[in-house]
């Protein structure tokens, strides 16, 4: 088998070939096979990804690679289908099954009824022995174990029989409901496409996705899923979105416009330039994400864990006190049954998994629960400038020629530079030079980027510079006449600068417009609402621009002519008096984003900002921000009232037992119910406001 290691930590290997490289039923023998070989503890594929998740012993590694890579489809190729392998069932067999065996049960004679409560038992009774003496731990495991073992002694089979059904009850509904909250979102974004047209030299051909190829034409009709990112190349339709943004309107997509893998074309035809396909489309980024997304555990989850685990000696301690003050074993088992740890353990994680499914619903894809408890808690909001507070496609208001050179030169050798790179600012002179039909052959020799700084190369056996005033006059030491320098200060004031150099002298000054988002001032008012104390804008920009638009939207502070390595330092300073978000989506955001709490990037932003980012906001909207901090906070609150709900009723359970008010059985019981309850609560939605309200309350278009 072809893959590649992913992700690595000792004892744990991460991974990854082709998505759909094997079937569901493949996996399943996949991970089967992998754990017969010796030194490997647990190993899972997910088809959906492609992924295997494989923990080993240490000192296995190569070992586990080797057998990996020995992996062919003479082992697996030829299983889809067989009845041999099992299904899990689903809840409702489940159910069937566990009440069906009660029913069953109830008609035999009183022996056997016994002996198969004691044989229902001993898996329970083994699997607590097996915590306490080998793990050393006094968990859930024991307790159980300990009330059954208790009713076993007292002859009470009954008992017995009531609370091994309502463990098995809990287990189905913890199993369903977790794979349920984990899985749903998934599975929704699985494509089940093995064939689509393209047009290749002119003509209309079917062919397997395995056969696709970058910069192939893809022909996409009404009715049909998009299997692959693209670039409309000619038609107009309406695509339906909701499955990777959530909106809930079809939006046109046209000649230039992106589409996305998992989104459906409803009316029309296009014809679609592929740009990625299989595991490298951002539905499956997403899929990815889903499948990883519990190594990403937030704090607020490790502590309940802990704390549930620490809790379980004291059930003991208050069964014990129990018996000994009433000499009633009765009272004591029921101690036993009511545990605060099972609902505690269950509901935050569902808690987290649920709001993370509800986030990428909206458009706002949340890489892990730790994050969703930074957003909640973070008091401060730093926003980079240019594409993130200002749109994403700012233009050429002006282009400015120095002595020697026409407006046409400076801008051709502008565009010829710039086209190199992905930057908002770049395509902005691309894009000027294109409508005014300025060809720009390549007469330069390698390029030369400086992150934040500027492009070096040379042309006609000249130096050539096109930057930022810092790295062309300052770094370069490009001298500015005072005649040049009065021009400069006049259009600082009312836009971004770019600054050509030919030689040692200024051929010409580009000026960028850089629009505001619309809203942008709102989103700034209400993250204060939302309880984040201190705003601050980032940027590379002069410090006038940088200073007029602060002026415009409200922020506290501004920071100006910025190189990465300052955003970056300027972050940790911020940090050091509490939680800091950042917003950004360039290339000399990554490192800033980074050592933010959370970073938040634009899916118009650059590569290397939305991989080192926590959130990527799909839709390129400022509200996005607004529900991610909602949404963090909400699942925060459904933490804690949770906690308090299973606290005071096991509490009260507790204390119905001790006066012999409910019986074990009935204790069990509604312990369970309680459970229950609290998952279904950890299921529901937290950001109850409808799409098209958000939409209409913030227009700010990438």
């Amino acid at each position: 088998m072809r893959f590649y290691i992913e992700h690595e930590l000792p004892g744990r290997l991460r991974l990854r070939a082709r998505a759909n490289s094997f079937s569901r039923e493949q996996a399943y023998v996949i991970g089967a096979l992998l754990e017969t070989q010796p030194g490997v503890i647990s190993a899972e594929a997910s088809h959906r990804t492609g992924g295997i998740l494989i923990h080993c012993e240490n000192g296995a590694r190569d070992m586990v690679l080797s057998a990996v890579e020995a992996l062919d489809e003479s082992f697996y190729g030829d299983i889809d289908g067989m009845e041999s392998i099992p299904e899990v069932p689903s809840l409702g067999e489940s159910l069937v099954s566990l009440f069906g065996g009660v029913v069953l049960r109830s008609m035999l004679p009183a022996f056997p009824r016994c002996s198969l409560a004691i044989l229902r038992a001993a898996p329970l009774i083994g699997r607590g022995l097996s915590s306490l003496l080998f793990g050393g731990r006094l968990n859930v495991s024991v307790l159980d174990a300990s009330a059954i073992g208790v009713s076993i002694l007292r002859r009470d089979f009954g008992t017995v029989s009531v609370i091994t059904t309502l463990l098995a009850l809990g287990d189905i509904l913890e199993s369903w409901t977790h794979k349920r909250s984990k899985d749903s979102l998934a599975d929704s974004l699985a494509l089940n496409v093995d064939k689509l047209w393209v047009r290749r030299d002119g003509v209309e051909v079917q062919i397997p996705m395995s056969g696709l190829a970058i910069g192939d034409l893809a022909v996409i009709r009404a009715g049909c899923v998009i299997p692959i990112d693209g670039v409309v190349v000619s038609g107009d339709a309406m695509v339906n979105q909701s499955a990777m943004t959530g909106e809930s309107e079809p939006v046109r997509r046209t000649p230039e416009l992106s589409v996305y893998a998992g989104t459906v074309v409803e009316e029309g035809e296009l014809t679609i330039r592929v740009t990625a396909f299989d595991s490298d489309t951002r539905l499956h980024k997403i899929a990815e994400m889903i499948d990883e997304s519990e190594a990403l555990k937030a704090d607020i989850q490790s502590r309940a864990e802990r704390m549930a685990d620490a809790i379980v000696p004291y059930s003991f301690v208050l069964a014990a006190g129990i018996y000994l003050l009433t000499r009633d074993a009765t009272r004591a088992t029921a101690a036993l049954l009511v545990d605060y740890s099972c609902a505690i353990k269950l509901s935050t994680p569902l808690t987290i998994l649920s709001a993370m499914r509800e986030g990428a619903r909206r458009g706002i894809l949340v890489k892990g629960g730790k994050f969703l408890e930074g957003l909640a808690t973070a008091d401060t909001v730093v926003f980079d400038k240019t594409g993130t507070l200002t749109v994403a496609s700012p233009s050429v208001a002006k282009v400015i020629p120095f002595d020697g050179y026409s407006r046409d030169a400076v801008l051709r050798t502008s565009a010829c530079l710039e086209e190199h790179f992905p930057h908002s600012i770049a395509r902005a002179v691309v894009k000027q030079a294109e409508r005014e039909n300025l060809s720009h052959q390549e007469e330069h020799s390698t390029v030369a980027y400086a992150v934040a700084h500027g492009i070096a190369s040379r042309l006609n056996g000249e130096k050539v510079l096109i930057g930022s005033a810092h790295f062309v006059c300052e770094d370069e030491r490009v001298r500015c006449t005072p005649e040049q320098r009065a021009i400069v200060d006049r259009e600082a004031g009312r836009g971004s600068l770019l600054f050509l150099a030919i030689g040692d002298a200024l051929a010409g000054i580009i000026r960028i417009e850089d629009p505001l988002r619309p809203g942008a001032a709102d989103i700034v008012r209400r993250l204060r609402e939302e309880g984040v104390v201190r705003i601050a804008m980032l940027t590379g920009d002069n410090r006038r621009v940088a200073e007029s638009v602060a002026e415009e939207i409200g922020v506290d502070m501004v920071l100006a002519q910025l190189l990465p390595e300052d955003k970056t330092a300027a972050v940790k300073r911020f940090k050091e008096s509490g939680k800091v978000i950042m917003v950004g989506d360039g290339v000399n955001d990554s490192p800033a984003l980074s050592a933010a709490d959370v970073g938040i990037a634009m899916r118009s932003g650059a590569d290397i900002a939305q991989e080192v980012a926590d959130v990527v906001l799909s839709e390129n909207r400022l509200r996005g921000i607004i529900d991610a901090r909602r949404l963090g906070a909400g699942a925060m609150r459904k933490i804690y009232r949770n906690y308090s709900f299973i606290v005071g009723v096991n509490s009260a359970l507790l204390a119905l037992g001790l006066t012999g008010t409910i019986t074990p059985a009935m204790s069990a019981l509604l312990h369970n119910l309680a459970t229950i309850g609290a998952t279904l609560y950890s299921m529901a939605p937290i950001l109850e406001k409808g799409r098209g309200e958000a939409e209409s309350e913030d227009g700010d278009e990438a």
